[in-house]
């Protein structure tokens, strides 16, 4: 299978449009397909979370949606306090395949 890095510069941005164009050209569906397809995954992961779930994908890493409490914060410039509500927040935590595969490392000993 030819590599799907060739031609592409490092440190570029990979867009929905590029795993759209990958799936086209690996897996063979059309690129209406394709698109959809990605879209499709997207929107999972994005359900998924707005329900508080974890997204975990082996090799990969996990999304997961964490509470933060109502803090004061405050004003750099001004120095004045602030309250922050309360939030969610949506944090990625990489496998140890993929935290391998960063720095290079063989990835065939490593557990996910």
């Amino acid at each position: 299978m030819p590599n799907a890095n060739a031609g592409r510069e490092p440190g570029r941005t990979v867009t929905r449009a590029d795993l759209s164009e990958i799936v086209y050209q690996r897996i063979g569906l059309s690129r209406t397909e394709s698109a959809e397809l990605v879209q499709s995954v997207l929107d999972e992961i994005c359900d998924a979370a707005a329900r508080g779930e974890t997204v975990k994908l082996s090799g990969f890493g996990s999304f997961v949606v964490r509470s933060k409490g109502e803090r004061i914060g405050r004003n750099p410039k001004t120095g004045v306090e602030v309250p922050i509500l309360p939030r969610r927040v949506m944090v990625f935590k990489p496998s140890n395949v993929l935290k391998a595969k960063i720095n290079g490392r063989d990835t065939s000993a490593v557990k996910d």
